[in-house]
């Protein structure tokens, strides 16, 4: 019998090989053959430019494969250089950080996913790469798509949020975007960073994560797993060790779970001198050993470690490494470089670009006002209820700071087309809509300045309303820029606390790249708009939501804790062993000497109790939302049926102004085998409803909206039984909601 199984395993292979070869992986064959171990290596290597050196040409000549950081007519040299005068004339990847917009900048990806618009997602993400294009570049290390449930993580700015979800959807908006629908890839999407990058303890930029094997499925790969089905061109590799082994050389990523589980057949990139920070994190003694274990991992290309430049021929020459895994990895490149096309077009700078033009500045602006999130408003907001003209107050450090509101991650920015709150202001000022009171002076948001608390004060008390614009300096988020106390730096708190001296009201604008904890300063405002860093069309952006033009969408896409002790904080939590206090009491509540069990025996924190300042999915908007309750279609699901439930819900707008609803689909799986979260988001939509009517929204509910990563049959907790994918037969509930906090809910059972 296993004779005649082996037989016929070979009958398939012959088989297989018989078959006719796609054209481009015969060409990739073609190129492998002729060229030397050297150009091999060459190919995986990663050249920082940034400036023209004859050194740089001399490594394109001898076959550097791609290049980071050269634009605009230097790439376009370094492109000739790699296709006229290198042995074999492979064209080189040209490739840079755009995150969130070459030119034209659009709000960071963490406000854009406030918007819960992964239109929005994609049309930014066309517009960076068109931009991009015209100046050389051809690859993109963006979308970022892990999950952060840590805000003291700088780089929460860079990504989708704390939800599974709602990351997968952004992440995969942004692939579509960047590369394109037709047959040859506009722009090779990056997505990044395998993986569990954003699970660092203590919210410190490159630490160490340790996340069970379940977890990592169920939280952290699905966004990656949805970019790699959108088509993503490339991986790049995570700064942190998972689960002791740094991720640019962890075999059970790179290999079981990538190449061999997803049949990713595109490019892996190290993150900047991730191999060579193998050795500070002590699992390699040296480079030539960090070397060693990548090309295990099958990594790739190498960016700016040096590693494979300076050791992989030797590693070969003393039998440690396999040439056919070099050649895995060097046709993993040339297939990335036949589908962008570079072979037909090497060349794509263009030297009059197109930059800044009414559509993309239209999309920003849009993005930017989509973002937007209303937290608060005491029926200040929009000012166009007010009478006319008004005299407004329009200050704070980040009123007028163009660099700032562009936020991190702009390498490519201009600040002189970025349009503030306060230039948009002083137009409607010129138009008569408002007298306009202005903060002169430069400021920013760590300065602490007596004078200038004192001078707004004064200024305040001239105006009917004050609009400030507090927040954080784009330096203070992005990559190692993680913070411990999430407040408004420097007097900002100060110069708030002033104002409501006044007695003036305050309006509150917040331009950060996360959240902030800032309960204070939220309760001395009469309205709260978090902004985020919104780009170049942010002020005109703002200046509509303040005054009514267009009406806030935006939904927190974090939640908001009320103070950094209750970090990590994410609404997807796990029932504790002991319920949840309703009202809880509180530290200074008390009595002194209290017997020990006398304030009860549930889960909270004694300072704030259990509940965030704000929800995940929250927002408001000028108008008010009823939901109504949850029908389905059935209270039975089929587990073999291959058809679902329907979930509905009436949603009506019983204000005067027509509004942006955002209901938002939550499925609980009531009792598993392993606890599962009291809630998880499955689904969202945005449906424009004018005041006064009534729509019905509806989702759909499969079986595998219901699965999740459990044991097999028969394994338990340390064994090595394998993990499987699955809905288990039980009750469920869902939730058509407007944030994960509220909403009533209905019932079924899967059987």
């Amino acid at each position: 019998m296993k004779s005649r199984i082996i037989l016929l395993i070979a009958m398939v292979a012959m088989v297989v090989a018989c078959q006719p070869k796609d054209p481009v992986e015969r060409q990739i064959d073609g190129l492998l053959s002729q060229m030397t171990l050297e150009e091999k290596i060459a190919q995986m290597t990663q050249v920082c430019g940034g400036k023209i050196s004859d050194d740089i040409a001399e490594q394109i000549r001898n076959g550097a494969g791609s290049m980071l950081n050269s634009v605009g007519a230097e790439a376009d040299y370094y492109q000739r250089i790699a296709v006229e005068e290198s042995r074999l004339g492979i064209p080189m990847i040209f490739a840079r950080d755009v995150i969130h917009g070459f030119r034209t900048i659009f709000p960071i990806p963490l406000g854009q996913a406030a918007t819960f618009d992964p239109a929005i997602v994609e049309e930014g993400a066309r517009i960076a790469a068109e931009e991009a294009i015209q100046a050389g570049l051809r690859w993109t290390f963006s979308p970022m798509v892990d999950v952060a449930r840590d805000p003291r993580w700088g780089r929460v700015a860079e990504g989708y949020g704390e939800d599974t979800y709602l990351a997968s959807c952004m992440g995969a908006a942004a692939v579509r975007g960047y590369q394109g629908k037709d047959s040859v890839v506009r722009m090779a999407a990056c997505v990044k960073h395998f993986a569990g990058y954003a699970a660092s303890e203590g919210g410190r930029d490159y630490n160490s994560t340790w996340i069970p094997e379940i977890q990592l499925r169920e939280t952290y790969l699905p966004p990656f797993q949805a970019a790699i089905d959108a088509g993503s061109l490339s991986i790049m590799c995570a700064f942190n060790d998972l689960n002791g082994v740094p991720a640019s050389g962890n075999k059970h990523l790179n290999v079981d779970i990538l190449r061999d589980e997803w049949q990713f057949d595109g490019v892996l990139v190290s993150d900047w001198a991730s191999l060579q920070n193998m050795n500070n994190q002590g699992n390699s003694a040296d480079l030539k050993e960090a070397t060693k274990l990548c090309m295990d991992a099958q990594m790739d290309i190498d960016m700016e470690s040096k590693g494979y430049p300076r050791h992989l021929k030797e590693l070969v020459e003393e039998g440690k490494v396999s040439e056919k895994v070099i050649d895995d990895c060097v046709r993993n490149i040339l297939r990335m470089k036949f589908r962008l096309g570079l072979f037909d077009n090497p060349y794509c700078y263009t030297e009059n670009p197109e930059y800044f033009t009414a559509e993309a500045l239209a999309a920003a602006q849009k993005a930017a006002e989509e973002s937007a999130v209303l937290l608060k408003n005491n029926g200040i907001l929009p000012l166009s209820h007010t009478r006319y003209p008004i005299t407004v107050l329009v200050c704070g450090p980040m009123a007028n700071a163009p660099h700032e509101q562009n936020g991190t991650w702009c390498f490519d920015k201009d600040d002189a087309m970025t349009i503030t709150p306060m230039m948009a202001f002083r137009e409607l000022a010129k138009e008569g809509k408002i007298r306009l009171i202005e903060q002169k002076g430069e400021h920013w948001s760590r300065e602490f300045n007596k004078e200038n608390i004192a001078t707004l004060a004064r200024l305040a008390k001239q105006a009917d309303v004050v609009l400030y614009f507090a927040g954080e300096e784009s330096i203070l988020s992005g990559e190692a820029r993680s913070r411990a106390v999430l407040n408004l730096p420097g007097d900002q708190s100060e110069q708030i606390k002033a104002i409501k001296a006044t007695g003036k009201p305050i309006v509150l604008t917040v331009m950060a790249g996360r959240p902030l904890c800032i309960r204070e300063d939220i309760d001395r405002a009469d309205a709260v708009l978090y902004a985020f860093h919104g780009g170049t069309m942010q002020g005109p952006a703002l200046a509509n939501l303040i005054m009514g033009k267009v009406a806030p969408s935006g939904r927190l896409p974090m939640t908001f804790p009320m103070g950094e002790g209750q970090i990590p904080f994410y609404y997807n939590y796990k029932t504790p062993s002991r319920k949840m206090a309703k009202s809880p009491k509180l530290i200074n509540d008390i009595p002194i000497r209290a017997y020990q069990f006398s304030v009860g025996e549930s889960s909270y924190w004694l300072e704030y109790g259990n509940k965030p300042e704000y929800p995940f999915g929250y927002g408001l908007t000028y108008t008010t939302f009823e939901y109504g309750a949850v029908t389905l279609s059935d209270t039975l699901l089929l587990g073999s049926s291959s058809h679902g439930l329907i979930a509905s819900c009436d949603i009506t707008n019983t204000g005067k102004c027509d509004a942006v609803a955002v209901p938002q689909l939550y499925i609980r799986d009531v009792v598993g085998s392993l606890t599962r979260p009291i809630r998880e988001l499955k689904g969202f939509e945005r449906v424009e409803i004018p005041a006064g009517e009534t729509r019905t929204v509806t989702f759909d509910i499969s079986e595998k909206d219901l699965a999740y990563w459990h044991l097999a049959e028969g394994a338990s907790l340390g064994s090595e039984g394998e993990y499987t994918f699955s809905a288990e037969p039980g009750e469920f509930h869902v939730w058509i909601a407007p944030n994960s906090a509220e909403g009533q809910f209905a019932a079924f059972v899967l059987q």
